[in-house]
């Protein structure tokens, strides 16, 4: 499972963790799935291990995964991430909604330029 995009910019667990939940959100990794080990994920990735912790130290902190000492980490039931997501999503959209009527640009008008 590659995560890495050496070009990018951003630090490499932020990127770990970036990918496992799009993956988790579009049902890809299941609900009670679990996650490769840190080491090898670190191996398969060429990163250090630590790097990987982080990440998922920061996927279970969000919810999105959970851990049971000598088992390994697992995904949590994406349902609430899912609800969550969609949350930011539409207060995302009410701040571009504003935005634009804000310039003058009709709602309507932005939605079907968006669905292009």
């Amino acid at each position: 499972m590659t995560l890495i995009d050496w070009r990018d910019s951003r630090p490499i667990y932020e990127q770990i963790t970036d990918r496992l939940k799009h993956l988790i959100l579009m049902d890809v990794i299941q609900p009670g799935d679990q996650l490769p080990s840190v080491r090898s994920l670190a191996m398969e990735n060429g990163t250090n291990p630590n790097t990987v912790q982080k990440a998922y130290t920061e996927l279970e902190r969000e919810g999105f995964t959970y851990t049971i000492r000598g088992k390994g980490v697992f995904v949590s039931d994406n349902s609430v991430l899912k609800d969550r997501k969609k949350t930011e999503l539409v207060s995302n959209m009410k701040t571009l909604i504003k935005e634009g009527e804000e310039l003058g640009i009709d709602p309507h008008e932005l939605f079907q330029e968006a669905l292009k």
